[in-house]
């Protein structure tokens, strides 16, 4: 009896160190990130996201990485996850998952990242470049004025430029506001063309092929999971597309001012692990914004259409 009574005793303490063993290797950091939608610019600020923040905190952070496949409600869902499980940190990519971090907690800090103007996302009517509350991150604004730029540089002739997105992005309908002012300036006419969701990309893509001599495009998330609809109507149509970031104009573009998503997802990370590791306080920490933006082009689009680059454009890399 006695030794049963050991056995049974060492036994005890084997599953006790196994156990603590097991808590001494859980991470120190809990940080959820809610990504909008699977597509190469998100993708990439999470990476740079998750390699600034794991070289600077190695094993202490762990990520729980979710996709909201587009939809809002599923941001929602995500974000009480996040809060339920009380992580250290939510990283929120792209605006919707902003919005949904920002109405779900004023506690846990919240960074956003390939966020256009955090002021139209949160509503903020005195932006002073610096939210004020539990809320930072980076902005993924290339400037419009330059934008603008690009498309008169390219395409001097154009009479009629249409603005395609998604009336239901915050940021895409902030970007076309003020790109048209700059266009109207330049003696475009300026139409806008917008869709509700992808249902509705294709017919409203050809409405604006049938009305445009060049398209521009912000940085939107529909738009960017649906550019090769896009292509499949505006390339046979013999209509160009100005983007608003790398990934679009990969697409279904031809040139545009393009940033690094990964390097801004980076700086993010950076700014995550001042928080974590350092104490900063996120309600005094202001928006960043991507240090350099290059002019790119789509080969094989500019080929399509018979568009000769300037030799101060760098063609974007084949995946």
């Amino acid at each position: 009896m006695k030794n049963i009574k050991k056995l049974l005793a060492v036994a005890l303490a084997s599953v006790m160190v196994l156990s603590l063993g097991a808590c001494g290797t859980k991470a120190k950091y809990n940080v959820g990130v809610c990504q909008l939608v699977q597509h190469p610019a998100l993708d990439a600020a999470t990476e740079g996201f998750q390699d600034a923040l794991t070289e600077a905190l190695g094993k202490d952070v762990a990520f729980d990485v979710q996709n909201a496949s587009g939809e809002s409600n599923n941001c929602n869902t995500i974000i009480n996850g996040f809060v339920s499980d009380k992580v250290n940190l939510i990283m929120a990519n792209a605006t919707p998952p902003l919005q949904a971090a920002a109405s779900a907690t004023a506690d846990i800090p919240i960074l956003g990242t390939s966020v256009t103007d955090y002021a139209t996302a949160l509503e903020i009517d005195d932006w002073t470049g610096t939210v004020g509350t539990n809320v930072s991150g980076t902005s993924d604004l290339a400037p419009l004025d330059q934008q603008a730029a690009m498309l008169q540089e390219l395409f001097p002739d154009a009479k009629n430029v249409g603005l395609l997105f998604c009336s239901a992005e915050a940021n895409s309908v902030y970007q076309c506001d003020v790109i048209e002012g700059y266009l109207t300036e330049m003696g475009y006419t300026v139409e806008r063309f917008a869709f509700t969701d992808t249902n509705d990309v294709n017919s409203v893509t050809q409405a604006a092929a049938d009305a445009s001599d060049v398209i521009y495009i912000p940085t939107d998330n529909t738009a960017a999971s649906n550019t090769e609809a896009i292509a499949n109507v505006l390339i046979p149509a013999g209509v160009p597309v100005i983007a608003g970031e790398e990934g679009i104009c990969a697409g279904c573009g031809v040139a545009t001012l393009s940033i690094s998503y990964y390097d801004l997802g980076y700086t993010t990370g950076q700014m995550a692990a001042k928080i974590l590791a350092e104490g900063a306080d996120i309600s005094t920490m202001a928006v960043e914004y991507a240090p350099n933006v290059v002019k790119k082009y789509n080969v094989a689009n500019c080929e399509a259409l018979n568009i000769t680059i300037p030799d101060d454009y760098e063609a974007i890399e084949a995946e």
